[in-house]
């Protein structure tokens, strides 16, 4: 089953983000929340989102600022942006596209609309996406392809533990309990026992073993599990 995109709302105004939150769930979307731009780098690097609503005035750090900054992260450069504001001047529209904005949306807007821009990018980055890889070491992992290469050697993985080995190669700074590996990669609407991750962890490290990167998906005992480079 295929996860729900994760939509990062950063507004700082409560009634706002509580009407965007219930209009996107609907469409189908994932939200997080957060009020201003120290909340959402703490989101952004325990969960790289799909795409940022990005609100032009926020308290502290502007929407502009922020957006800047994390365009000039190696980590978060390639997450995109819409930028949400009220101001509807062209000049204003081109300073948020240049500072690496995907999408500007003019308050106020309509929740179809909203949605449609936020589709629309999602199938561009998806689409950039698809010529790129995860590369770790000698690990190369083709999402669109579903393919694994390790030292430029094709390494045949399962549907389950590709989804598995994406996963952790995407999320390298935590450590995540089996409950949240099944949320991650299965879905939150799929009942599965917590003891299934054990038995595709297993598999994904048998079909590693060979050559030599068993070690990278790591168990923390008492907790769960991590993305290790290290051995």
């Amino acid at each position: 089953m295929t996860p729900k995109p994760v939509i990062l709302l950063v507004e700082d105004e409560a009634p706002i983000r509580e009407m965007l939150r219930m209009n996107l769930q609907r469409s189908g979307f994932d939200i997080q929340e957060a009020g201003d731009a120290e909340q959402a780098k703490a989101l952004i690097f325990e969960q790289p989102p799909a795409l940022i609503l990005m609100d032009w005035m926020l308290p502290g750090l502007s929407g502009i600022d922020f957006s800047r900054h994390l365009k000039k992260q190696k980590v978060t450069q390639n997450i995109p942006i819409i930028m949400l504001t009220a101001r509807a001047e062209e000049a204003d529209k081109v300073h948020g596209l240049n500072v690496g904005a995907d999408d500007y949306v003019t308050k106020p807007f309509s929740p179809r609309e909203l949605s449609a821009r936020i589709n629309a990018v999602l199938r561009r980055s998806g689409e950039q996406d698809a010529e790129s890889c995860l590369r770790i070491q000698a690990l190369k992992l083709y999402p669109e392809e579903h393919r694994l290469t390790i030292s430029e050697q094709d390494v045949h993985l399962g549907p389950t533990e590709f989804r598995l080995l994406q996963f952790f190669m995407m999320h390298r700074t935590r450590v995540y309990s089996r409950s949240q590996v099944l949320d991650k990669v299965w879905g939150n609407d799929v009942y599965i026992e917590e003891r299934t991750v054990d038995v595709h962890i297993r598999r994904l490290r048998k079909a590693l073993v060979d050559y030599e990167y068993d070690h990278i998906i790591q168990t923390v005992h008492g907790v769960g599990y991590r993305f290790s480079e290290h051995s």
